[in-house]
């Protein structure tokens, strides 16, 4: 068999075969992308855990490159 018939340069003139191959690659891709989803879920979270933390401003600062004093 020559080398060219094994190639398919373009998917307009694909086999079936290279069709059908193509489509089993993307299913395995999203079966493994959903699986890795699944198994990353952590489960139920407390109803605390969800709400967000309050943080309150404190005085303002100035930070400088050097350890020198600021004065205003």
């Amino acid at each position: 068999m020559p080398i060219s018939c094994l190639m398919d340069h373009s998917l307009l003139t694909a086999s079936r075969t290279t069709h059908v191959k193509i489509v089993v690659v993307a299913l395995l891709g999203a079966i493994l992308v959903v699986s890795i989803g699944i198994a990353a879920h952590v489960g139920e979270t407390p109803s605390a855990a969800l709400a967000p933390a309050v943080v309150k401003a404190g005085q303002p600062a100035t930070f400088t490159k050097d350890n020198r004093t600021f004065a205003r």
